[in-house]
């Protein structure tokens, strides 16, 4: 058959097949798979904020602690806000708390002037609390990591239902389970803190999507 001719075959090979691999890929269940709990039901930020103003609830948050010596988180965090902050600035419910520990504002009133100077600072929260209740929380956390003078280079990942989120197949744990994020790796943002982020958005679509199909089909059925 003339449709069949040699050029046809090659272009095919090499720009539609790739392609309606990619659609397939794209569509296959490895990308419907929700990103693991590592925490169940862990206790809500606003159990250690006296204002009672913030919550878990609803959000999609990453939260950090400064500790004692925030200057010294200072390069992590300014990373934090550069590879992740700003690409989730507009997402919504999107949100980053910091945990301070009391006696700490000077040094943190300066870190959040830094910021602020070239981030529009509407999801960044800065929560003051005691070494108890921060000790406390962290605890909660239940991961494999400790707090050192009250601060971590490791941010943690919570969903919506105050779930702490995170891989079980990580190639760079010994035991896979990777409970947090080290800010002052670049490649660790970008290239698993970011993408599960983005997983964890789309889980919430598509959980979205599918209710709305089956109030759809419900409506149909009564019709």
């Amino acid at each position: 058959m003339k449709f069949f001719t040699k050029k046809r075959i090659v272009l095919f090979l090499l720009f539609i097949f790739p392609l309606l691999l990619f659609l397939v890929l794209s569509t296959g269940t490895n990308n419907f798979t929700k990103l693991p709990i590592l925490t169940k039901d862990i206790v809500d930020i606003s159990e250690i904020d006296s204002t009672k103003r913030n919550t878990f609830k609803d959000h999609i948050s990453i939260i950090c602690f400064l500790g004692t010596e925030s200057a010294k988180m200072q390069p992590g965090v300014l990373a934090l806000n550069e590879k992740i902050y700003k690409s989730f600035l507009d997402y919504k419910r999107f949100q980053i708390i910091a945990v301070y520990p009391k006696g700490q504002n000077d040094n943190v009133k300066q870190l959040k002037e830094k910021l602020s100077s070239f981030t529009d600072m509407k999801s960044w929260i800065f929560l003051e609390s005691s070494k108890v209740e921060i000790d406390g929380f962290y605890d909660a956390l239940a991961t494999n990591k400790s707090l050192n003078n009250l601060a971590s280079n490791y941010v943690y990942l919570i969903d919506r239902e105050g779930n702490l989120r995170g891989r079980t197949q990580d190639e760079d744990s010994k035991d896979g389970k990777m409970y947090g994020y080290n800010i002052n790796s670049v490649s660790v943002l970008k290239s698993k803190l970011k993408d599960d982020i983005k997983v964890l958005y789309y889980e919430y679509y598509a959980a979205f999507k599918e209710k709305n199909k089956n109030k759809a089909s419900r409506k149909e059925i009564v019709l």
